[in-house]
Parts: C-alpha cells; structure tokens; sequence
C-alpha cells in the first residue's frame, strides 16, 4: 500500500467535546505524517438564525470561539503539531446552497488539505457537525477519517525536551 502525503488535516469543530475528540485524532494522523492541523469552527443553523433575530450576539459566538480557540492552543502546546483554526457559517437563511458539509469541504480544498477528520455521530444539540459529516463522507476528494465518539482518545505524543 502506498504512503500517504499529507501536509494539512482539516476537522470540522462546533466547540463540542465530540469536535475536541475530531481534533485530537486529527492531532494524531498530523503527528504521524508531520503535518498541521486546521479545525473548522462551522457556526450551525441555530446560532446563524440566532444572530440574524437578536437572540444570539456577536459577542457570544466571540467567547465560544475563542474558548474553543483556547482548547486547540493547549492540545498544540502539548505536541509538535501545529494547529490552526477558522470560523465559518454553515448556514444561511439567504443561501440556500449552503451546508455544514460543504463550507468544510471548500475550507478544505481552499487550504490545500490532504486528509479530513469527522465525529460520526451528532455533535451537539444542533447535529451540524451530524450533517457535516455525512456530507464530507460522500463527496471528499481527501481521505477521510470518520471519528466514533464513542472510542477512547488517540495518543498524542507529547513535545520532547
């Protein structure tokens, strides 16, 4: 079997322990390849509706994100994996076109992304990752790696000093 190339993995994250879980697999198969890892944070049909009424503001998207933000910096901190992240709307209520999966999947040929991690089951309260994923697993050009959440988390070696 051939070696895999793969310079960039993308996962899909709504801020959830389940996308926590997508990153540090995704941490894992970086780490094996000497890559970096970029999560997309993918903002769901709730939390979009919720900013276009006024139940939801920019400044609780802001703290969720960079909350979640703060757990990617930790996980790099304890690895020699290089983590970055984004944040794009997975829905819209004037595009009609636009899917969780396929934001992550444009994110992901647009940064050149070699391999993409997805929870497989339901993320949070909203399933946009649910969506996300079943999406991803259809139409990826790039291996994809579909994440039970229900199987204990990767190893992920550790910095060396």
């Amino acid at each position: 079997m051939a070696e895999l190339d793969i310079d960039l993995v993308a996962a899909p994250v709504d801020g959830s322990p389940e996308s926590t879980t997508a990153v540090e697999y995704a941490m894992a198969i970086a780490d094996r390849y000497d890559a970096a890892v970029h999560a997309v944070y993918v903002l769901g049909e709730p939390r979009m509706r919720g900013l276009k009424d006024g139940t939801v503001t920019d400044a609780e998207i802001a703290a969720d994100t960079e909350s979640f933000s703060d757990t990617l910096d930790e996980l790099a901190a304890e690895s020699d994996v290089a983590v970055s992240l984004s944040i794009t709307r997975g829905f819209s209520t004037d595009i009609k076109t636009l899917h969780p999966g396929s934001v992550v999947l444009d994110t992901a040929e647009e940064l050149g992304a070699d391999f993409v991690v997805v929870p497989r089951e339901p993320a949070s309260d909203t399933d946009v990752l649910a969506k996300a994923a079943e999406y991803v697993l259809l139409y990826a050009s790039q291996p994809v790696l579909s994440v039970s959440v229900a199987y204990t988390h990767p190893t992920v070696p550790t910095k060396r000093i």
